[in-house]
């Protein structure tokens, strides 16, 4: 709410300001031509924001998913191929019909390209490539190689698929567990990942602390990891938390950095993450 609030506020801020100071209206560039280059230039950074949609659909759907959406793009495409190239010769009083009847003509198009696909989403979705688990190889707070490698559980620094039995089995052999709790449409996931969850640092405190890192893909929105996001008051990701040996978990800021990781990750450090 806060955030949708401060949307609006920012939207009409300039009108409040110019009509509490209608002076300022004459520092205001004159209209022209160059309006209308601004306008398309504009529009770049909407089509990076339907690239990075794609992408996500491509995470949730897989490859079926991807030629879909491009399908449904390409047919978006030929309605404003198709205003552009007849709609000048249209007299005015067609124009507005014509207009209405190529956009939804493109919206029907688009929306037969992507029907098949409604029913991937959640239920054939590509799973997160991560190791599997294999809660029988725990023993002591060590894996042997052998079995390691039998069970197919990735070498420490690097992420298992999260699930709650793999949880409990970690932390009943008496493991620390970092826990990171993601999706693929989510920024601020990935700037972390990059800047704090993927350098040697990270990976050494991982390392010298015997620490499990389970990764959860809340993509799709997986009931088990939406449980585990409720259980620490959170709506939606990113959620990073710490499970110590003993005492209770620690939650992390949603902004990271591999410092403020790495101390939370020291078991003799007594910092409070969630204050950081």
């Amino acid at each position: 709410l806060v955030t949708f609030v401060l949307l609006g506020v920012g939207l009409a801020l300039p009108y409040l300001v110019l009509s509490l100071i209608p002076a300022l209206t004459k520092r205001l560039p004159r209209p022209g031509a160059w309006m209308e280059t601004l306008k398309q230039i504009l529009a770049f950074p909407i089509y990076a924001s339907v690239a990075w949609l794609v992408w996500v659909l491509a995470q949730q759907t897989g490859p079926a998913g991807l030629f879909g959406g491009l399908i449904a793009l390409v047919m978006v495409g030929f309605a404003a191929w198709a205003w552009g190239r007849f709609g000048a010769s249209l007299t005015d009083a067609a124009r507005p019909r014509t207009a209405l009847a190529l956009s939804l003509g493109g919206l029907v198009a688009a929306a037969i390209a992507l029907a098949p696909l409604m029913g991937l989403t959640g239920s054939q979705a590509p799973a997160l490539a991560l190791a599997p688990s294999a809660s029988d190889g725990v023993a002591n707070g060590t894996i042997a190689s052998d079995r390691l490698a039998k069970a197919g559980v990735r070498p420490i620094g690097e992420a298992e698929a999260y699930s709650p039995p793999r949880l409990e089995a970690l932390r009943a052999a008496g493991r620390p567990v970092f826990v990171n709790m993601t999706a693929a449409w989510c920024i601020t996931c990935k700037v972390n990942e990059r800047v704090a969850l993927s350098g040697e640092g990270f990976r050494a405190a991982l390392r010298d602390g015997d620490v499990a890192y389970l990764k959860g893909d809340w993509t799709n929105r997986d009931p088990e990891i939406t449980a585990f996001l409720e259980r620490f008051g959170r709506a939606g990701v990113p959620l990073y938390v710490y499970f110590p040996v003993d005492g209770e978990p620690k939650v992390l800021p949603q902004v990271l950095t591999q410092a403020l990781v790495v101390a939370a990750l020291d078991p003799t450090s007594s910092a409070t993450p969630e204050g950081a």
